[in-house]
């Protein structure tokens, strides 16, 4: 029985941690190089690949700001490594 709360209580964590992030994506930071029309963006991630970014709903509903030089949180696919959706501005 202790197994199954120990596991219960990580999978919680796990989920508290993660849950901005869909299933099967990958997340990574950046910098937002260059602002776009329509709520694109050039983000340069760390390893130095530039990836076209849009804004997420969530984000264009409560009316976030995004400007060239934030540090932003991204979330990408793993079979287009070339397109990520912008989920989080980091402060």
């Amino acid at each position: 029985m202790e197994a199954y709360k120990a596991s219960f209580f990580s999978l919680l964590v796990y989920k508290y941690e993660y849950f901005m992030v869909h299933q099967g994506s990958v997340e990574k930071e950046g910098v937002v190089k260059e602002a776009l029309p329509n709520t694109l963006f050039r983000v340069e991630l760390a390893d130095g690949s530039i990836v076209l970014c849009h804004l997420a709903g969530k984000m264009r509903i409560h009316f976030i700001k995004i400007l060239p030089g934030d540090k932003v949180r991204i979330e990408m696919t793993p079979y287009d490594t070339g397109k990520g959706r912008i989920t989080y501005r980091v402060r």
